[in-house]
């Protein structure tokens, strides 16, 4: 049993490596002759091929060897080699126009990144000159898609990417292994799970919605510091201490950095996690039950996840006709890949017995070494 968790904490230790999540996306503007192709990307996700992010020309014909237009089973052919667009911080932009002498286009391909990342997910859209659109999922396993009377975005393709974003975001995974290590009754259990579950839902709706758009780098990078805090506050609770000298000196570190203009999370963004961080645990040692109280911060946290579970759909740009039902069905496989994660662990962590102070220091301090890698990573390193 013991092994099995620590299998679990070396699983998410292995998949830093290969990124947290693999998605692209791709709009197809078909016309007389062949079609406009619009490719949108995190840098993250360009960073998994072998030269350097911003080496355009590459990445440009990268993507049009791997995202192709079929007409009768004949690929269409760029005129010109792809152009990079302007785009937000962290993400990349490329357009480029394809010819179809074979016909009518009839079909679309996709293998791109499939060769450095297995499990990757490309999301394209396509617009007739009619006015019609439709989407589709793509990956390993339905690399192509028939544009002969295609069907709208199905609920349980929503679903399945749901499940796929929270299995691969490993950030996400590490949070929710987080708050169940250190334990506490079925009750504050489901209190811990059921405010994570409200808040991304909440965020995930109003971003997905165009109601709320916060920018992507801090909110990756800050959701690497919510993983390492709470597990720092597993180390706190359970060691018994009550000093506040060395979150509140390293947050002080962090605030000198921003203003100074390094990372890319804005100061006052840091300064309101490090307040909220210290009334936070100040309140937890006040309290006879402290256990009960962890809610809060995973409610608090967990409109931060929201806003990372969204990029996905926010990438994606959904026609309104189809967004209810995505969004819908992309946050039901989210919390069924939640679930089973704690379905998972909780009946573990019961049967540890005495391993469990041991198992809460050990895998506190094995997910608080991932929060500060990701936050680092993110804030600082460009990707």
């Amino acid at each position: 049993m013991i092994l099995r968790l620590a299998a679990l904490l070396a699983l998410l230790a292995t998949a830093v490596h290969a990124h947290d999540r693999s998605t692209s996306f791709s709009t197809w503007v078909l016309g007389a002759d062949g079609a406009d192709v619009t490719v949108r990307l995190t840098t993250l996700e360009a960073s998994r091929l072998p030269w350097p992010v911003g080496d355009a020309a590459k990445l440009g014909d990268y993507l049009a060897a791997h995202l192709l237009l079929l007409a009768d089973e004949t690929p269409c052919v760029p005129d010109a080699p792809p152009r990079a667009l302007a785009a937000s911080a962290g993400r990349l932009a490329l357009e480029w126009h394809v010819r179809c002498d074979g016909g009518a286009p009839t079909r679309l391909r996709s293998t791109a990144f499939l060769d450095v990342a297995p499990s990757h997910v490309h999301f394209a859209r396509v617009r007739w000159p009619d006015g019609r659109s439709a989407e589709r999922l793509l990956s390993d396993g339905e690399r192509g898609w028939s544009l002969v009377d295609p069907e709208p975005p199905s609920f349980l393709g929503a679903v399945a990417l749901g499940v796929e974003h929270i299995a691969t975001g490993v950030d996400h995974l590490a949070f929710v292994l987080a708050l169940l290590l250190l334990g506490g009754t079925l009750g504050e259990t489901v209190r811990l799970v059921t405010g994570f579950t409200i808040a991304h839902s909440v965020t995930l709706a109003l971003a997905t919605l165009g109601w709320v758009r916060p920018e992507q780098a801090p909110v990756e990078a800050l959701i690497g510091l919510s993983v390492a805090l709470v597990a720092a506050e597993n180390v706190w609770l359970a060691g018994g201490a009550r000093s506040l000298a060395l979150p509140l000196g390293v947050a002080g570190l962090l605030l000198a950095l921003a203003a100074l203009g390094g990372g890319t999370v804005p100061p006052l963004a840091l300064a309101g996690l490090a307040l909220f961080a210290a009334c936070h645990m100040i309140r937890l040692g006040r309290a006879a039950h402290p256990l009960s109280l962890r809610w809060t911060a995973a409610f608090a946290f967990g409109l931060l996840h929201g806003f990372g579970f969204a990029a996905v759909l926010v990438d994606a740009a959904l026609p309104p006709a189809a967004l209810a039902r995505v969004l819908l069905g992309f946050n039901l496989g989210v919390e069924l890949g939640q679930v089973a994660l704690v379905l998972l662990v909780v009946p573990l962590l019961a049967r540890a017995g005495s391993w469990r102070p041991a198992l809460v220091d050990a895998g506190s301090a094995a997910v608080a070494g991932l929060g500060v890698f990701w936050f680092v990573s993110r804030a600082y390193g460009g990707g």
